[in-house]
């Protein structure tokens, strides 16, 4: 198995042409969705990093 493999693909970017501007306002509405989501899991893995290194600083 290569090392490309490993990686998953980024995805295509939609065509922004034919939607028209309330489909336009939807799509940014659920990208902020999603990208909190992202923030969220990034501090829960922030919050379980630090909980390991204070356990192992000890």
């Amino acid at each position: 198995m290569e090392e490309g493999e490993l990686q998953p693909r980024a995805p295509e970017p939609k065509d922004l042409e034919p939607m028209s501007i309330e489909r336009l306002e939807d799509y940014i509405a659920e990208m902020k969705a999603e990208i909190a989501r992202v923030e969220e899991a990034i501090a829960a893995k922030k919050d379980i990093r630090v909980g390991a290194e204070a356990l192992f600083r000890k």
